[in-house]
């Protein structure tokens, strides 16, 4: 029996998924806010664009290629904060909105929206006083 992929949610190409990253994590090591968060974790620039490119390549193309646990990844960093998220977003959409199509912007901007909303309320939730309600915001 052959092995059958899932289709991608959208038309995009590798290469194209590798130069947003590339493109996007070059304008992160300029940010204020963004480059000094992820300049004390990336060791090691061409590998961490690698690896982003391929969880990429995993959530849109639905390709096997990552392997890895990005909510865990971000909570053991306590310097990775929930404020963060909205930057980097920003910061993303704007590169989409340049890198590729409109249609595969705003394809590729949903799904990271929804991703990023994901890690921002699992780091307020994980790192909330037990005591305190919580945030809804």
């Amino acid at each position: 029996m052959q092995d059958v992929q899932p289709l991608a949610r959208f038309q995009i190409s590798a290469d194209d998924i590798r130069r947003v990253v590339s493109v996007f994590y070059g304008e992160v090591r300029r940010h204020p806010v963004l480059a000094p968060v992820f300049n004390a974790h990336v060791e090691d620039w061409p590998q961490h664009e690698e690896k982003i490119a391929n969880f990429w390549r995993n959530a849109i193309l639905r390709e096997r290629v990552y392997d890895g646990f990005p909510m865990r990844e971000h909570l053991s960093r306590p310097d990775v904060r929930a404020e963060h998220f909205p930057v980097w977003l920003g910061l993303f959409h704007a590169v989409l909105e340049r890198e590729v199509t409109a249609e595969q912007a705003l394809q590729w901007g949903h799904l990271a929206d929804r991703i990023g909303e994901g890690f921002r309320t699992g780091i307020e939730s994980i790192r909330q006083p037990k005591d305190e309600p919580p945030k809804l915001i």
